[in-house]
């Protein structure tokens, strides 16, 4: 899958699954659960035990159509470990252009994190093809709506905030996706090894989003 089919397919399904969980083994049930419920587009997040070598396996054993990223990424290093690994893009919680060059020099999606108008702008301008705004449940949908509409150009991508049902607002309001982590990967439900309500959780996700 090349940088356009990736970029192509997170807008496609509108929804990346954030994966950051205690333990390691939880991933891969996780992963196929969200698979089972629609979801095809999910970052393992750096700070995961392990995070580089369950990124090697998660994308060795995922189907064709399921597209495996990395995210929580800080530094130029972490962005090359992961894409060595396997991951088809990077996603950070912070706006840093060496990430951004990097990835760009690997030749994969990458998706910083900013908060203000000027930083998104800003990380837009350095290269990031979708910009994550985080943590997004600080400023709302009408934030979304206000940073677009003199800045159209812009892909948004809300992250904080999402949840199962209000998903589908949030495109609505100008995100080209959105990123969900605890509503979508619930951690109890892990624990108690009920992996139904993980795929649950994600056919209710992708139906608000309007994904068949």
């Amino acid at each position: 899958m090349n940088k356009e089919e990736v970029l192509s397919a997170i807008e496609k399904f509108k929804a990346v699954a954030v994966i950051r969980l205690p333990e390691p083994d939880m991933v891969d049930p996780v992963l196929d659960a969200l698979y089972e419920g629609g979801v095809r587009v999910a970052e393992i997040t750096m700070t995961v035990p392990n995070a580089i070598s369950l990124i090697r396996k998660a994308v060795a054993k995922s189907a064709d159509d399921f597209v495996m990223g990395v995210g929580s990424v800080t530094d130029a290093k972490m962005t090359e470990q992961a894409v060595e690994a396997g991951a088809k893009y990077v996603v950070s919680p912070i706006m840093k252009k060496e990430i951004i060059e990097k990835a760009n020099e690997l030749g994969v999606p990458v998706m910083p994190g900013a908060f203000t108008p000027t930083e998104i702008q800003q990380a837009w301008e350095w290269g990031a093809d979708i910009i994550k705004v985080f943590p997004a449940d600080i400023v709302g949908m009408d934030f979304i709506k206000a940073v677009k509409a003199p800045l159209p150009h812009l892909k948004l991508m809300p992250t904080g905030g999402v949840t199962l049902t209000n998903g589908g607002e949030w495109i609505k309001a100008g995100a080209c996706a959105v990123g969900i982590g605890s509503a979508l990967v619930n951690k109890e439900a892990i624990k108690r090894g009920d992996y139904n309500t993980i795929r649950n959780n994600a056919e209710i996700l992708m139906s608000n989003l309007g994904v068949e």
